[in-house]
């Protein structure tokens, strides 16, 4: 969320970055409504005077204390009516400002959409078979680890079903990545839950914006997460960390659920696109003069898991147009996969500023007794298994149809490679 005395100082720039990111939002109805607010806390604030000047002389008058009496009721009733108005504009003013997107970091290069993003660097090779590479929906069926039928059988389209070494490499991948932001990278272990509160949507700016892309258990209210970036996000919602607090970094695994109408129509084959899937979240809560610092640290830590399996990967940073609703500065981290023939998003790591922290009240004490101030927020993944599946899966496959398994993986998956049953 953005600071109402932002906006209203800075409406032009406010706009502009609007139009940078190719995207709206009720300025207009915000500034009209924050001048009435201010108008009906200005006249609110007068009277209280008026009041408290009253009840001065009231204790001085020698004659005529019904009259000012009289007065002061009228007035209190004054004050009561403009309190409530002031509420109301408050509880109008709340609902526009969380339409609002985040303000383009200046870093970030100008862009209509996903075209013009800018690739940083790129890593390993992308022509490492010597043969045609097959797409993972024919090696995970011809191997029998991947079962679309009966996941459509289950649960419908874009859902399946992992068998045997199939289940074993997604747990795998799970554990691995895990143990290596913990013990390597210092991050501290979360296991949230996988459904939360409507206000815990709000604080990490998934509603009111994406309500038709989340799934929602109506009766109790309760959300389920399309991202460990929620729960984790609301960790600290409505707390002031101590000094030295700062940074905290939070790994957490969870189930994603995402109703994926934003895509339909899109890669419907194969498990790129799925209504549940599995991811590891990296986040990170940091000083507001860090958090730049910060980004490229979380980014490091999400490239060292691609390194460490020896996919072939490029970053890329995502022009205005294509940044999230939440985010200030994102760069995507994508895996090569032979057999798509495409680069796979798997990890889009951002700083969202403090957007996130007014949204969910998290703010920090810079010393012993400082005025709060808001801290930023960070977050990326580490990484989203099903592209990290498909990505291993199409460049570790061997001329005979069967998969080597990554050597990095080799303790967990207890075994060197994956064949066909039978």
């Amino acid at each position: 969320m953005l600071d109402v005395r932002f906006i209203r100082e800075n409406p032009d720039a406010v706009r502009q970055a609007l139009e940078m990111r190719h995207d709206s939002a009720p300025i207009d109805d915000i500034l009209n409504l924050d001048a009435l607010r201010l108008d009906a806390l200005k006249r609110m604030e007068a009277l209280r005077a008026e009041h408290r000047q009253a009840s001065k002389e009231l204790g001085r008058a020698a004659d005529k204390p019904s009259q000012i009496t009289a007065e002061m009721r009228a007035r209190g009733d004054r004050i009561k009516e403009l309190q409530g108005q002031v509420d109301r504009y408050d509880e109008e003013l709340n609902d526009l400002l969380l339409q609002v997107p985040n303000i383009p970091h200046p870093s970030v290069p100008e862009g209509g959409d996903e075209a013009d993003n800018v690739e940083v660097r790129r890593w390993g090779e992308t022509d490492r078979l010597d043969f045609a590479a097959k797409p993972h929906w024919e090696l995970g069926t011809a191997l029998g680890i991947i079962d679309f039928e009966r996941g459509v059988k289950l649960s419908g389209s874009r859902f399946y079903v992992l068998w045997g070494l199939g289940a074993r490499l997604e747990r795998a991948l799970i554990n691995f990545m895990l143990d290596l932001h913990i013990a390597e990278h210092g991050y501290t272990e979360v296991y949230p839950p996988f459904m939360v509160k409507r206000d815990c949507m709000v604080g990490s700016g998934n509603l009111p914006k994406f309500a038709d892309n989340l799934y929602h258990d109506e009766e109790d209210d309760l959300w389920f997460v399309p991202t460990a970036e929620v729960p984790v996000t609301n960790l600290h919602r409505d707390e002031i960390l101590e000094p030295d607090a700062l940074p905290l970094y939070y790994v957490a695994y969870t189930a994603c659920f995402r109703r994926e109408k934003m895509s339909a129509g899109k890669d419907t084959r194969g498990i790129k696109r799925g209504h549940q899937f599995d991811k590891v979240e990296l986040y990170r809560f940091a000083e507001p003069m860090r958090s730049d610092d910060e980004l490229e640290g979380l980014v490091a830590d999400a490239e060292d898991v691609c390194r460490r399996l020896g996919i072939a990967y490029r970053v890329v940073q995502l022009c205005t147009g294509d940044l999230g609703f939440a985010s200030s500065k994102s760069y995507d981290i994508e895996m090569w996969a032979p057999g798509c023939g495409e680069w796979l998003e798997v990890s889009s790591c951002s700083n969202c500023g403090d957007f996130q922290a007014r949204r969910a009240n998290i703010r920090y004490r810079p010393e012993r007794g400082a005025k709060p101030q808001f801290v930023h927020t960070l977050n990326g993944s580490g990484l989203a298994l099903p592209r990290v599946v498909i990505a291993l899966l199409e460049n570790y496959q061997q001329a005979d149809g069967s998969v080597a398994v990554p050597q990095a993986l080799w303790p967990y998956m207890g075994t060197v490679v994956i064949r066909g049953v039978g």
